[in-house]
């Protein structure tokens, strides 16, 4: 049986750094895009649904590292992994959808091509990441039913404070 604890924190430092470079060349991408279109409703939404995934993205990796670490009472092995598959879902649409509409963009021309570009590839690479870390979670869910927390067993216990 793998240890699947063993690759939890180094996978969730690379989610995290993916993500930081995500929000970083996605909010590009939709502050190039702002100055182009007057009005809100004709600029396109993938880059920021992009950037939306990016943000949500933070803030499950606050509760995914935060909280097997320093509050166990609350994490929950289905929550973790249920917060996991959504972010995983959320890539996967925010990049194949960003992906969809770049060709047209590149070939109009409008100078956020190559930035463009480094967001879906970094957007794929975070899907993948995710997709990775819902099967491990997936794999501790259904290897340890009897629990409810996902903390090693073989950890030992202190009394709460």
């Amino acid at each position: 049986m793998i240890n699947t604890q063993v690759f939890t924190l180094p996978l969730r430092v690379t989610q995290l750094i993916f993500a930081i470079i995500s929000l970083g060349l996605t909010a590009y991408v939709v502050h190039l895009w702002a100055p182009l279109n007057y009005y809100p409703w004709d600029r396109p939404s993938q880059p920021s649904f992009l950037l939306f995934c990016a943000i949500w993205t933070l803030l499950a990796l606050t509760y995914l590292i935060l909280t097997p670490l320093r509050f166990p009472r609350f994490a929950h092995k289905y929550a973790i992994l249920a917060v996991d598959a959504v972010t995983m879902i959320f890539w996967f649409a925010g990049f194949v959808a960003f992906a969809v509409v770049l060709g047209d963009w590149c070939w109009a021309g409008t100078g956020s091509c190559g930035v463009s570009r480094a967001a879906t590839v970094f957007g794929a690479f975070e899907w993948l990441l995710f997709a990775v870390s819902t099967v491990l979670d997936a794999v501790y869910c259904f290897s340890h039913r009897g629990s409810a927390s996902k903390q090693d067993p073989n950890a030992p216990v202190h009394a709460s404070v």
